[in-house]
C-alpha cells in the first residue's frame, strides 16, 4: 500500500536546534499545475539557521517576521534546495514526467527538509546534470544561482581581477569556479583551513582573513586594486572593500545592509566605481545554465559534511560554527 504520510524536520518554535523535530506529516498530494517530488537530498545553509532564530536584518525583520510567523513559525519546514526525482505529475503539467531527476530551489516556499515535496511546475526545476550525484547537485540551486548572479552583476570579464571575499562558503565556493571558468583572475579569501580547497578550486590568490586585511595590502600597494569585489559573508567594512577597488571598479554586495545601499548609492553619484545590492532571482534558465557548467567540467561540488534527515540538528549545529567549506548536505530516504 501506498505511504500516506512522510518524515519531516519541523521547527517547533524559533530558537536553537533543539528545536527540530523528527515529526510524520501528511503526504502532500499535487495539484493540476504542481510535481510530486520525491526527495534525495537537500543542503543546510546559514540562511536556514537564521531563520530557524529568526535572525534577519533591522529592515527585513518586521515583514519577514509577518510572512514567517509572528510569534512561532508559520512554515514549519525548512530547506531552501532539492534534488530527486518526480513521482507523480499534476494533469495539467508537460514539462516533466515521472522518473525525472530534477533539482530545484525551494524558494519562499521552503519544505526541502521532508521526504516529499509538491512544487508548481512554473517554479525554476531542472533536469539534474548526468555527472553530479543527487547530494552534489543539491548544492547547485542555492550557492550555484547566487554565485552566477553575483558574478553577472559584477559585469566579471575575461582578465579581470576579482576578490571574492567569504569563498569558501556554498555561494563562494561556486563563485571563484565561475569566474574562473571565465577567465577571471580571481582572489579568495576566508580563513586558513579553507585556502587549500579555494587553491584547488583554482583561485589564483588566496588571503586569510585572520592574518591579513586585503584593503591594507591593497593601500600599501602590496597587492593590486580589483575591477571587482564580490562580498558575500557582508560582514566586512564597506569603506575597506571600495577602497580597494579600481577607479571604475564594481563593488557587488551579496549580503546587503541598508546602510551600504544608501552608501553605494552615494559612491555611484560621485565616482565611476559602482555598488550593487545583488540578491538572486530564479530562473529555469539559470539553473540550466549551472547544468551546462557542471556537465562540462567548470564547475564541481565541494561537500564538507553529510548527514541523515534525522540528525539534522547536528547539521545546524555545525553550520553555525562557521567551519563549513562548501556544503553541508542532508541525505533523505524514503520509505515507499
Amino acid at each position: 500500500m501506498m505511504k500516506m504520510t512522510m518524515k519531516a524536520i519541523v521547527t517547533t518554535k524559533y530558537g536553537s536546534p533543539d528545536v527540530l523535530q523528527l515529526q510524520e506529516l501528511k503526504k502532500p498530494v499535487p495539484k493540476e499545475d504542481e510535481v510530486l517530488i520525491k526527495i534525495h537530498a537537500s543542503t543546510v545553509t546559514a540562511g536556514d539557521c537564521e531563520m530557524r532564530r529568526f535572525d534577519m536584518p533591522a529592515f527585513l525583520w518586521l515583514p519577514l517576521r509577518l510572512y514567517f510567523g509572528a510569534f512561532k513559525p508559520r512554515i514549519k519546514v525548512l530547506g531552501q534546495e532539492l534534488t530527486g526525482e518526480i513521482e507523480a505529475v499534476g494533469k495539467s503539467v508537460t514539462k516533466f514526467n515521472v522518473g525525472d531527476a530534477i533539482f530545484a530551489p525551494t524558494q519562499m516556499a521552503l519544505g526541502g527538509h521532508a521526504e516529499y515535496i509538491c512544487l508548481p511546475e512554473k517554479y525554476a526545476i531542472a533536469l539534474k546534470p548526468q555527472n553530479m550525484s543527487f547530494e552534489e547537485a543539491a548544492t547547485l540551486p542555492t550557492g550555484g544561482l547566487n554565485a552566477q548572479h553575483f558574478i553577472r552583476k559584477g559585469n566579471v570579464k575575461k582578465g579581470d581581477r576579482v576578490l571574492i571575499n567569504g569563498a569558501g562558503g556554498c555561494i563562494g565556493t561556486y563563485a571563484v569556479q565561475i569566474a574562473k571558468s571565465m577567465g577571471a583572475e580571481v582572489t579568495a579569501v576566508d580563513s586558513g583551513g579553507k585556502l587549500k580547497m579555494l587553491s584547488g578550486l583554482g583561485a589564483d590568490h588566496v588571503i586569510d582573513y585572520t592574518k591579513q586585511d586585503f584593503g591594507q595590502l591593497v593601500a600599501a600597494q602590496s597587492i593590486e586594486p580589483f575591477d571587482v569585489i564580490i562580498d558575500i559573508v557582508g560582514k566586512g567594512s564597506f569603506a575597506r572593500c571600495v577602497k580597494a577597488l579600481a577607479p571604475d571598479g564594481t563593488y557587488v554586495m551579496g549580503n546587503p545592509r541598508i546602510s551600504g545601499i544608501i552608501k553605494g548609492w552615494a559612491i555611484g553619484l560621485n565616482t565611476w566605481q559602482k555598488v550593487v545590492a545583488a540578491i538572486a532571482p530564479y530562473k529555469v534558465e539559470d539553473l540550466n545554465r549551472l547544468k551546462e557548467l557542471a556537465e562540462k567540467g567548470e564547475i564541481k561540488a565541494v561537500i564538507d559534511k553529510v548527514y541523515p534527515l534525522e540528525h539534522m540538528a547536528d547539521a545546524h549545529r555545525y553550520v553555525e560554527t562557521g567551519a563549513k567549506a562548501g556544503n553541508v548536505v542532508i541525505t533523505i530516504k524514503s520509505e515507499q
